[in-house]
């Protein structure tokens, strides 16, 4: 009999997203979205996002995917895109979804979700959720 006793849920996460600048993903990452800074070597830039590792892996060339790779979920979506903004990133519009004026979808559900990219063209979102 084969033992499936593997239980990944109670393992720490490690999260990736691929660039093709480690200088310039570190200023994002670290300067820009306050992630920690953990590490960096010639394999990756390693940061914090709320005790998440992220490596940050180096590729000679890379086309992002056309979907979302990482999302964080904030309390409050207008005030982190507004720290967002004062920083030169801008939230993404897509033509299939009404969104308000500074980027927000409003989900069915009632989430309001917002996205944004890094400098290699990774989509990240942020997520307000309804309060339970």
């Amino acid at each position: 009999m084969v033992d499936h006793s593997l239980n990944l849920d109670t393992e720490a996460l490690v999260a990736f997203v691929a660039t093709t600048d480690l200088v310039r993903a570190r200023e994002f990452y670290v300067e820009i979205l306050g992630l920690r800074f953990v590490d960096e070597d010639d394999f990756a830039l390693q940061v914090r996002a709320n005790g998440v590792l992220l490596r940050i892996t180096p590729v000679p060339d890379h086309t992002p995917a056309g979907f979302t790779v990482l999302g964080w979920s904030v309390g409050d979506i207008g005030a982190s895109l507004a720290g967002l903004r004062a920083t030169g990133v801008e939230a993404i519009r897509y033509p299939w979804f009404e969104q308000s004026d500074d980027g927000v979808w409003t989900a069915p559900s009632g989430d309001r979700v917002a996205w944004f990219a890094d400098p290699d063209g990774n989509v990240l979102s942020l997520t307000q959720g309804v309060p339970s």
